[in-house]
């Protein structure tokens, strides 16, 4: 699979990394950049300004979104279901309605029901986005990185779908890092001591 057979995928990760948790560094940080941010991927019109409403609904898909990569990963490697996805993102979802069209081909497509040229219809085609890779098999194969202090989303283009790290060198490599120190630490203790001889 490659990058350009991936447009709905590519979307919804780049949102995703909106936030580096690794750096600590928020991409949507004001209204402004998510103003920014949406106009910089052609999803609103240059000059399209966004309210804190619009931002916390950002906030609370980007986040929802995350939480639901998280969830594709831990299926595909087989690990128990993930927690229950945070209201917070049906909330947003509902926030950002969408209407099914006819007109932009022999194909139905979600289109944003909110007034064009406004965040919320910005917001909404992210939103669209989700139903179009899960239509063109991309929506399991996002998911974020297995390393907890990295969370980047990554579209997983292995073969098998096992890939778990956003980048092996540094946030695989970390992650066996830390099982080896553990594994040495418990090694380094002894077996846990048993009953008292005698009684």
């Amino acid at each position: 699979m490659t990058d350009a057979h991936a447009g709905p995928a590519l979307l919804l990760r780049d949102f995703v990394n909106t936030l580096d948790i690794d750096a600590g560094a928020d991409g949507l940080a004001s209204p402004g950049d998510l103003a920014g941010w949406l106009a910089g991927h052609d999803l609103v019109p240059a000059g399209t300004a966004a309210s804190d409403g619009d931002l916390g609904t950002a906030i609370d898909l980007r986040e929802g979104l995350r939480a639901a990569l998280l969830r594709n990963h831990r299926r595909a490697a087989g690990e128990p279901a993930a927690p229950a996805l945070p209201p917070e993102l049906e909330d947003a979802l509902g926030a950002l309605p969408l209407r099914v069209t006819l007109a932009s081909g022999p194909h139905p497509v979600l289109r944003p029901a909110a007034e064009a040229g406004t965040a919320a219809a910005g917001l909404a085609r992210i939103a669209a986005a989700i139903a179009d890779a899960s239509a063109d098999g991309t929506w399991p194969r996002l998911k974020v990185c297995h390393e907890d202090t990295c969370l980047w989303a990554f579209l997983d283009t292995s073969k098998n779908r096992s890939r778990a790290w956003c980048n092996m060198s540094t946030c695989g490599n970390r992650t066996k890092t830390r099982a080896y120190r553990a594994r040495r630490r418990a090694s380094a203790a002894g077996p846990p001591a048993g009953p008292p001889a005698g009684g």
